[in-house]
């Protein structure tokens, strides 16, 4: 029950409006919404093998946080399509530092190179 508490505790933080007017989440829809024309059902997939190893119940939310912040990413470098490039370095940012080795390898599996990125973990 605690940690269902401090969850909701959490999104209710996140729901607050900033010093713009907009939620964290507000912010993150946008970007979504922004970009959702950009992606190609290659690189959601590729988006779905990365949350994999993100437990059930949980794998949702972290997914639009990540697709957020790749939305993000995308709108601020005027990109034309969502790319790996794009994908790999949003993940990286917009998830915490104890996470990374999960992404590392699935990276890995997908031979993917890591090298462009050292400097993000």
């Amino acid at each position: 029950m605690f940690i269902g508490g401090y969850f909701m505790f959490r999104k209710f933080l996140k729901r607050l409006p900033k010093e713009d007017g907009k939620s964290i989440l507000d912010w993150q829809d946008h970007y979504i919404q922004e970009t959702i024309h950009l992606w190609s059902d290659e690189k959601k997939r590729l988006l779905e093998e990365l949350v994999e190893p993100v437990p059930s119940l949980f794998r949702d939310v972290a997914k639009e946080k990540i697709a957020g912040k790749i939305g993000e990413l995308a709108v601020e470098e005027n990109a034309s399509a969502i790319t790996e490039d794009l994908i790999v370095r949003g993940y990286i940012i917009a998830t915490p530092k104890r996470d990374h080795k999960f992404l590392l390898k699935k990276l890995k599996e997908k031979q993917i190179d890591i090298t462009p990125y050292q400097h993000l973990f």
